[in-house]
């Protein structure tokens, strides 16, 4: 469950399930709360499992499980993957030097198996790896006015700068650690870390204190990255090939060997994956068909045609709060220009067309959207 659910009830949330956690989905009106997220603030709890790991070679065991280099300066983190030996995507992780121990936060479902799989594989290394999801509670500030809000916040250290820096600090009596993050919304945007005896204290300072927040849940989370053009674990990223979602952000091509490196770096060397990932603009409905405009939005793993010939898949679409109309991701063949496509909705062909990523130009951009060279 979240950490605070009593007061999300409190202020008429509407709760789901992600990874197996309680989330909370929306609060009332998420069209509405995009809008104030997009336009200033907003506050939402994140779920993720969390993993430390302690001992002398923390550093050593894990940069050589994983797709990038760990930093090895206290207050520094990265992005990066767990891959299969045939590339796939197991697990995405934000790993965090926090000095005597590593951070690990991971997609909530993928913790226990994580830390239990590299625990049997410690031999005589000096390594402790255990499962803390429980102890913490994290919540992301998204939207232009993110750093001002939690530098109106944050006593006894400055709001970070460089993307997957972190500081210490307090908010009221309660000591967190404030992470800028990636942002995977197209925003400004802050990760809010606290114990969990700190959690409801921080939550209301965050709320209410400073520049006013708007609390927003993952349906409104989903919908700003889709517009930031950012894949994500559960509907892009799981199973595929990095290289295929362009994710360089997650790879660093000159460190040792890993688990999926020799595909990594085949396809590296190649040139060119099979396949990349794209946007795409969806023609809306009209009136003379009987549908309301924008509403004829295709469902993950909907073809994508060029002319009779099967080109990728739907990942996840939408309809664009801002933009009035249906944009999707998909991954497509990497030889496919065609600026024209359609999709299949319902077994009827709608007419799409291939979008620059982001589709919305926020105050921010991800460090997900994909790259090809």
């Amino acid at each position: 469950m979240t950490v605070i659910e009593s007061v999300h009830a409190d202020h008429g949330a509407t709760f789901g399930e992600r990874g197996g956690r309680t989330i909370v989905e929306h609060y009332g009106r998420p069209d509405r709360t995009h809008r104030a997220v997009r336009n200033g603030v907003g506050l939402i709890e994140l779920v993720y499992g969390v993993i430390v790991v302690e001992g002398e070679d923390r550093l050593e065991y894990v940069d050589n499980v994983v797709s990038n280099r760990v930093p090895d300066e206290d207050g520094q983190g990265c992005y990066a993957l767990v891959l299969d030996p045939q590339g796939g995507i197991e697990v995405e992780l934000y790993v965090y030097n926090a000095g005597e121990r590593l951070l690990l936060f991971v997609p909530p479902e993928k913790a226990e198996a994580l830390a239990a799989d590299w625990a049997e594989k410690v031999f005589i290394q000096d390594v402790d790896i255990r499962t803390a999801t429980d102890e913490y509670a994290i919540f992301g500030v998204h939207g232009p006015q993110a750093t001002e809000k939690v530098a109106s916040v944050l006593n006894g250290a400055p709001s970070p700068d460089d993307r997957l820096s972190f500081v210490r600090g307090t908010m009221g009596d309660s000591g967190v650690t404030v992470a800028r993050t990636d942002a995977i919304t197209g925003e400004e945007s802050y990760d809010v870390i606290c114990g969990v005896d700190d959690a409801e204290a921080v939550y209301d300072v965050l709320l209410n204190q400073g520049l006013n927040a708007a609390p927003f849940g993952y349906r409104t989370l989903e919908s700003l990255s889709l517009e930031a053009g950012s894949p994500l674990f559960a509907t892009e990223l799981e199973g595929r090939i990095p290289n295929v979602l362009g994710l360089r952000i997650a790879l660093d091509f000159e460190k040792g060997c890993y688990v999926g490196q020799e595909v990594v770096s085949r396809v590296e060397n190649r040139g060119r994956p099979s396949k990349r990932l794209v946007g795409l603009t969806l023609e809306s409905g009209g009136e003379d068909d009987g549908e309301a405009p924008n509403q004829r939005i295709p469902e993950p793993g909907a073809a994508v045609f060029d002319g009779d010939s099967t080109i990728g898949e739907i990942t996840r679409a939408g309809a664009s709060e801002l933009l009035g109309e249906g944009i999707a991701l998909a991954v497509v063949d990497y030889g496919s220009e065609s600026e024209r496509v359609t999709v299949r909705v319902e077994g009827e062909d709608v007419p799409a067309v291939r979008t620059e990523l982001p589709f919305v130009e926020g105050s921010d951009r991800s460090d997900r959207l994909p790259v090809y060279e």
